[in-house]
């Protein structure tokens, strides 16, 4: 009778990579969602112009693409020894991939603008306030934020999805990497919360079957970007 820990033999054996993928995505998503979201960067940024909500919300996308996009990139590559095009990063199979975007766009600007008109969304969004103070603010907002989706997007649909299916299967790996997702959301309006389901599930797929993390990271981006569109311009008018 064996009389290792199970906790040993998990980081051990062949389980040795979801284990250590399950224990870092845990880490990384509580560390973000603790110590580096606009609210727990605000007051670092008190002193800025403004009220320092448009800083700490830049700040807020740049650690989301450092700490779940680059970390767990530079543990597939040199503590797994992993190719990152096995995670979704490249065109994986090109027609495909570049179908599911154009095809996919108008649905897409459209769900931004049924979520637009939420009223619990518009107490959250946008998450850069200032945004629309320029054209100059608004590209540094687009721009900022495609850093935070691509973080995201490589987290759940990369580094979970494909780094947990071949220990548990493709459609287990589905369903932690859309569970992980939504739960994050917790906090935002039930709305957006409930959403990260199908969200999860639909991009999750498209990454399985394209092979690539672009799909999702273009139709995510996308939905965010028209979404603060629609409400700034509502806003204005």
């Amino acid at each position: 009778m064996s009389t290792t820990s199970p906790l040993l033999a998990a980081f051990a054996g062949p389980q040795r990579k979801s284990s250590l993928i399950l224990l870092a995505s845990t880490v990384l998503m509580l560390g973000w969602r603790y110590y580096a979201t606009p609210e727990a960067l605000l007051p670092w940024f008190a002193g800025a112009s403004g009220d320092g909500r448009a800083a700490a919300a830049i700040a807020s996308f740049a650690a989301c693409f450092l700490l779940l996009g680059v970390l767990p990139a530079l543990l597939v590559r040199c503590v797994l020894g992993e190719r990152l095009a096995d995670y979704g990063l490249g065109l994986g199979l090109p027609r495909l991939t570049w179908w599911s975007l154009v095809l996919a766009a108008p649905f897409v600007v459209a769900a931004g603008y049924v979520a637009s008109r939420d009223a619990t969304i518009l107490v959250k969004f946008p998450i850069n306030p200032h945004a629309n103070a320029s054209a100059a603010a608004f590209a540094l907002h687009a721009a900022t934020y495609l850093l935070f989706y691509a973080g995201w997007e490589f987290h759940f649909r990369g580094f979970l999805l494909h780094g947990l299916r071949p220990a548990i299967g493709d459609s287990s790996a589905l369903l932690v990497q859309t569970m992980a997702s939504a739960l994050l959301h917790i906090g935002s309006p039930a709305s957006e919360t409930f959403s990260a389901i199908p969200g999860g599930l639909l991009w999750g797929a498209l990454a399985l079957r394209t092979r690539s993390l672009l799909p999702s990271l273009g139709q995510h981006f996308l939905l965010g970007i028209a979404l603060d569109v629609f409400i700034l311009r509502a806003r204005a008018g």
